[in-house]
C-alpha cells in the first residue's frame, strides 16, 4: 500500500486525533474534517499530546507535526485523500450519511474504513454507489500506541479492499485482525463488554468499589493479559495436560451462577457509585496527565516485551527493525556517494529503559546509544548481518566517553561520526550525541575498532570492498579538525 500518502479523517475527537497523530508519526500526510467549531485547535491539541509518547516508541521517515492540514469541507478532504478513516459519533444515520458523501467525493479506488465500535459495515453500504469499498477498521485507544484494528467488510465489501486495508494498516505498524463474520460488536468489545457488565453488577451490589475491581486486574490477569488471552491462559492452568484438562476440571463451574452477564438496571445510584468510586483514586489529576501516564506505561511494557517477541512486544521488534533499515537502505556508501564531514548516519530518542531514578539517562545508557551509532557507520561501509555471517566484524577494544548534559526519556538525539585514523586492521572513530532539537551537545565517545576472523578468533585485515568504503570516508575526514576531546587522559593534576 505505499500508494497511500495522504491520510483523511472525518471526526477528530479522540479517536481521530489518535489516527492523525499514529498516521503523521508514520511519515504520511494527514487532511482532517470536522464541522465543530473548534475541531481543528482540538485535533491540533490532542496529537501535540499524543506526540511525545510517538516520539519514545520512536518516528519514521518524514514525520512531522507539518504534515497536518485542516479541509475546509467534507469533500474536499475526500478529494485529496488516499485512504479515509471516519471516527463520527456511534449514529447509525449520521455514519450512512456521511459514508454516502464520502463515496460521492473520493476517487473510487480510496478505501473508506469506519472507525465504529460496534455497528455493521453492511448498514453503512446501503446509500453509497461504491459499496465494495467500504469496511470497518476498529482501533483502540489511545490509537497512536495500540497496535490492535479489527478489520471487517460488509455483504458488498469486496476481498481484495478487505486485504488492501490489512496491508495499509499493518504499514502504520498496527496489528491487522479480520474478523471473518459481521457480528455487532465485533470481537474484542465484545470481550470488554461481558467483563465491564459484571463490574457493574459487582459495584451495583455493593460487594466492591471501582478501585477493588481495577486492582483485581491490573495486580493479576491484566499483566498476562498485555501478550496472552484467555485461551492460552487457561491451557497452561490445565497443567501438562493442557486445556482439555482446564475444561474437563473447570467446565462445570459455567454452571454455577458466578457471573451475571445480563447487566443491571442502569440507575442514578448505579452512575453515581462509578463517578464517586473512580473520583476517589483519580482526583487531583487531569485526563492529560493520566494519559500521559497510561501512554509512559503502555510504551514501557511493550519495550519490555520486545525483548521476549511476545504479543505487541513482537511488533515493537518488528517495527523498530523496518525503522531502522529504511534509514540503513537510504544511507549507505557506494562509489561515488557524497560523504559527509562529519556524517549524520543515526538518530533515535532517549529510550524509558535508559533513563534512572532521577529521570535521567544512566551512563551505561549513553555506551548503549553510541554503540547503535557504530552499528549504523557498520551498516554504511557494508558491515552488514552477511558480513557478520561469514565470520568477519569489528571489535570495540576502547571506548573514552565524555558527559555534557543530561537528557531524558523521548529527548531526540542525533549522531555525527568522524574516522580519526585507519589502517588495515583498525579504526579509530568519533562520535557526538547531540539533542536533535535544542542543537546542544550532550555526549562524545571515541572508540577504538580492531577487525577479526570471530571463526579464528584473531585480527585479520577488512575485507576489501569495506576497506574502500572507509578509506573514501578517510579521504573526506584526514584534513578535518580533529576534536578537542580526542585522547583525552583521565587524571587529578597535582598542585606545584
Amino acid at each position: 500500500m505505499s500508494e497511500i500518502k495522504t491520510f483523511g479523517i472525518i471526526g477528530v475527537g479522540v479517536i481521530g486525533a489518535g489516527w492523525a497523530a499514529r498516521a503523521l508519526a508514520h511519515g504520511l500526510k494527514v487532511i482532517a474534517w470536522d464541522p465543530a467549531p473548534d475541531a481543528e485547535k482540538r485535533l491540533r491539541a490532542g496529537v501535540e499530546n499524543a506526540w511525545p509518547a510517538l516520539q519514545k516508541v520512536g518516528l519514521f521517515e518524514g514525520a512531522s507535526l507539518d504534515n497536518l492540514s485542516f479541509a475546509s469541507s467534507l469533500e474536499e478532504m475526500a478529494s485529496m485523500a488516499d485512504f479515509i478513516q471516519e471516527s463520527a459519533p456511534e449514529r447509525l444515520e449520521l455514519k450512512t450519511k456521511i459514508h454516502a458523501d464520502l463515496d460521492a467525493a473520493a476517487r473510487p479506488d480510496v478505501i473508506i474504513a469506519s472507525s465504529t465500535s460496534g455497528l455493521l459495515p453492511t448498514d453503512f453500504q446501503k446509500e453509497a454507489k461504491h459499496p465494495e469499498r467500504i469496511l470497518v477498521g476498529h482501533p483502540f485507544n489511545p490509537v497512536y500506541l495500540l497496535p490492535l484494528c479489527e478489520v471487517l467488510g460488509g455483504e458488498k465489501t469486496s476481498d481484495d479492499n478487505i486485504k488492501r486495508a490489512m496491508e495499509f494498516y499493518e504499514t502504520i505498524s498496527m496489528y491487522s485482525l479480520k474478523v471473518r463474520n459481521e457480528i455487532e460488536g465485533f470481537l474484542s468489545d465484545r470481550l470488554q463488554e461481558a467483563l465491564w457488565r459484571e463490574n457493574l453488577h459487582m459495584i451495583n451490589d455493593g460487594i466492591a468499589t471501582p478501585k477493588e475491581m481495577d486492582d483485581a486486574i491490573i495486580y493479576g490477569p491484566g499483566l498476562r493479559w498485555a501478550f496472552m488471552g484467555v485461551n492460552k491462559t487457561f491451557t497452561l492452568a490445565g497443567g501438562d495436560a493442557g486445556m482439555r484438562h482446564f475444561m474437563e476440571q473447570f467446565g462445570p463451574a459455567l454452571e454455577l451462577p458466578w457471573t451475571k452477564l445480563k447487566g443491571p438496571e442502569f440507575t442514578d445510584k448505579l452512575v453515581d457509585a462509578m463517578v464517586d468510586g473512580t473520583a476517589e483514586f483519580t482526583e487531583n489529576t487531569t485526563i492529560k496527565e493520566l494519559e500521559q501516564m497510561r501512554d509512559d506505561c503502555l510504551i514501557a511494557i511493550m519495550n519490555a516485551l520486545r525483548n521476549f517477541k511476545e504479543g505487541a512486544g513482537e511488533l515493537v521488534h518488528k517495527n523498530e527493525a523496518r525503522r531502522i533499515k529504511a534509514v540503513q537502505e537510504f544511507q549507505k556508501w557506494e562509489k561515488g556517494s557524497e560523504i559527509g564531514a562529519p556524517l549524520a548516519l543515526y538518530q533515535n530518542q532517549c529510550l524509558p529503559e535508559w533513563v534512572d531514578y532521577n529521570s535521567h539517562m544512566t551512563e551505561a545508557a549513553y555506551l548503549t546509544a553510541m554503540g547503535w551509532a557504530t552499528d549504523a557507520l557498520f551498516r554504511f561501509i557494508g558491515d552488514d548481518e552477511a558480513y557478520r555471517d561469514s565470520g568477519l566484524s569489528f571489535y570495540t577494544v576502547e571506548t573514552h566517553i565524555n558527559y555534557y548534559q543530561e537528557c531524558s526519556t523521548g529527548d531526540p538525539l542525533r549522531y555525527e561520526t568522524q574516522l580519526l585514523g585507519l589502517d588495515e586492521k583498525r579504526m579509530h572513530i568519533f562520535h557526538t550525541m547531540y539533542h536533535a532539537t535544542t542543537g546542544e551537545k550532550l555526549a562524545t565517545a571515541e572508540q577504538m575498532l580492531l577487525h577479526v576472523d570471530m571463526k579464528a578468533s584473531a585480527a585479520c585485515p577488512i575485507r576489501e570492498d569495506v576497506y574502500e568504503a572507509l578509506q573514501a570516508i578517510w579521504e573526506v575526514h584526514k584534513d578535518m579538525d580533529a576534536p578537542r576531546e580526542k585522547g583525552r587522559v583521565m587524571q587529578i593534576k597535582k598542585k606545584s
